[in-house]
């Protein structure tokens, strides 16, 4: 069956190969962007430094708890298309902090809308008992409604987003970047 022989693919279409081209040039391009930013402040103690991106590979909690790892972070999903954890998880965040009951209720419909219901925007990937529980709350709503959603999501990205940004191009672009900075002082 000499039909089935398979022959490699075109360059054109060799996608691999593209994929990896154009992920180096994205985490040189933004790594370029977030140096500029985050090592231009007047401020020595404000810059990015190589210490404080390897601290980031210590757990998903330092990276989110560092102004700079979290920009990162965010930046390298949304190069992903995948950042919709991160925003309700940040959204959650802003929400615990609404301390008057007339302004909590729009904002946990809005929430709802954007992130929890089934086919909504930004949807997050969660069970149908969370969601549900989360749909009753959301009637009577207090700081507290979208907890179980929130450790769900925050599993997810430690279990999966959080590994793949520390092995991403990104990330060992600027790890490499800020290594040559330091060795060039």
């Amino acid at each position: 069956m000499p039909g089935l022989i398979q022959q490699p693919l075109p360059t054109h279409l060799n996608m691999d190969r593209d994929d990896c081209t154009r992920n180096k040039t994205l985490g040189k391009n933004l790594m370029c962007r977030l140096k500029c930013v985050f090592t231009s402040s007047s401020a020595p103690e404000s810059r990015l430094t190589l210490e404080d991106t390897q601290q980031w590979s210590q757990s998903l909690e330092r990276l989110l708890g560092s102004k700079y790892g979290l920009a990162t972070f965010r930046t390298f999903l949304k190069s992903e298309f995948s950042d919709e954890n991160i925003e309700f998880w940040l959204t959650c965040e802003d929400y615990k902090k609404i301390t008057l009951s007339y302004k909590m209720s729009p904002k946990a419909r809005k929430i709802f809308e954007q992130f929890v219901e089934a086919e909504s925007p930004k949807e997050i990937n969660i069970d149908y008992h969370t969601r549900e529980e989360i749909k009753r709350k959301v009637n009577s709503p207090t700081p507290q409604c979208f907890d179980e959603a929130q450790k769900i999501v925050y599993g997810l990205m430690e279990r999966d987003s959080y590994p793949r940004f520390l092995r991403s191009e990104m990330y060992k672009t600027l790890l490499e970047s800020l290594a040559t900075d330091n060795a060039q002082r």
